[in-house]
Formats: C-alpha cells, sequence, structure tokens
C-alpha cells in the first residue's frame, strides 16, 4: 500500500470510518480541487475546501460534481470575478 494509502486507511480507521478502498479516482478529483484552489485562491484555502466539499459529499453530492463546481469557482475567482468577501449580517 502506497504512503497515501496507508494515510487514509489509518485516518479512516481513526475516525470510524468505512474501510473501504478510496479510489484512485477520488483522490485524484480532490487533490486536482485543492490544486487549483491553492494556486488561484489561496493555499491556506485548499484543505478547508476539502472539508467543505467533503460535507458536501456527505450530505449526497457526487464527488465529481461538487469538485467541478469548486474548480470553476476557483478559477473565475483567479480571474478576480468572485474575489470580493461575502456581505455577513442582517
Amino acid at each position: 500500500m502506497n504512503g497515501i494509502g496507508a494515510w487514509t486507511a489509518a485516518v479512516r480507521a481513526d475516525l470510524g470510518l468505512d474501510q473501504g478502498p478510496l479510489e484512485t479516482e477520488a483522490i485524484r478529483i480532490v487533490l486536482d480541487v485543492t490544486g487549483d484552489v491553492a494556486h488561484g485562491v489561496n493555499r491556506p484555502a485548499a484543505p478547508i475546501t476539502a472539508y467543505l466539499v467533503g460535507v458536501a459529499v456527505g450530505r449526497g453530492l457526487a464527488l465529481p460534481d461538487a469538485a467541478e463546481r469548486i474548480r470553476a469557482l476557483a478559477a473565475r475567482w483567479a480571474e478576480g470575478a468572485e474575489s470580493e468577501e461575502p456581505a455577513t449580517g442582517p
């Protein structure tokens, strides 16, 4: 088992998650989307984005769909189209 496979297996075991195989394609999708965010938005945003994508997937959104949405958002963000902070409050 490679380093990332061993690590994810250990993380899933520690968190009590299903130990089924983490598909190579799923790993690639997550790494691609976090790479796009790290380079197009902000490096520290990448792990937070991965977490939020995981939450969305846990709530039923398909991983490829979630990743494509975020990759498109990151591309727009990098172009400056959506880089303003959202308004908060009432």
